[in-house]
């Protein structure tokens, strides 16, 4: 239970500081802005509760740690659970304040949900989002993994894993707006609804399988000290 809610609070952090930041500041900040909220949210999170459950804050790290057999399959599941009513909650948080200005609808302003495609920012394709999802996760639960690992320097991990997530996003907010985290994708397409749950599907199958690729790799050895 200590966990649970642990990976709830962590993953309100992360969505309602990342996301919140596009919603409440887009236009002041802009991409690089909301890159470093998203990074310095891992950050706070990993100081903040990593020391109770990891701070995985995200199903595709909780998968990877399975793959890589640093987690069973139960707690990956109520790990995973945690997260999604951490971001769901975050996301709820986010509209009901955005409701509150004369201007904001969800259909034209959105919670800074995930997408791709025709009228999605650089309206990439699908292929692209795919792959860039796959890639960018396979990179950020593998930095995961190597600085939570045994001999890394622990007081450095939460920063490693913050710049990773920020280097990221800076590279692809153009492109799906960055998910790498199908609980950070379902918790604003849950509320924005649309096109945002039509394309949900690609936030949740190629982030899991870029975490599992991930932990595939890092039990073979190859990606550790």
């Amino acid at each position: 239970m200590k966990k649970s809610i642990a990976e709830i609070i962590g993953t309100f952090i992360l969505v309602f500081f990342g996301c919140g930041s596009a919603v409440f500041m887009g236009a002041e900040i802009g991409m690089l802005g909301i890159s470093l909220a998203f990074g310095l949210s891992i950050v706070a999170a990993a100081y903040g509760i990593g020391a109770i459950s990891g701070a995985h804050l995200n199903p595709a790290v909780s998968l990877g740690m399975v793959v890589a057999g640093r987690m069973s399959p139960k707690e990956c599941g109520q790990y995973v659970i945690a997260q999604v009513i951490g971001a769901v909650l975050a996301a709820l948080s986010i509209w009901v304040i955005a409701s509150g200005k004369a201007d904001y609808s969800v259909a034209e302003n959105g919670l800074g949900q995930n997408g791709f495609g025709a009228g999605y920012l650089g309206e990439y394709s699908l292929i692209s989002a795919l792959l860039f999802e796959i890639i960018a996760t396979f990179l950020f639960v593998t930095v995961i993994l190597g600085a939570t690992e045994n001999g890394a320097p622990a007081a450095m991990a939460g920063l490693a894993i913050g710049l990773t997530l920020a280097a990221i996003h800076l590279v692809g907010i153009n492109i799906t707006g960055v998910s790498v985290n199908p609980a950070r994708s379902f918790g604003p397409a849950l509320f924005a609804g649309g096109k945002a749950l039509a394309d949900l599907w690609v936030f949740i199958l190629a982030p899991l399988a870029g975490g599992a690729l991930a932990g595939a790799l890092y039990a073979t050895g190859t990606t550790r000290a």
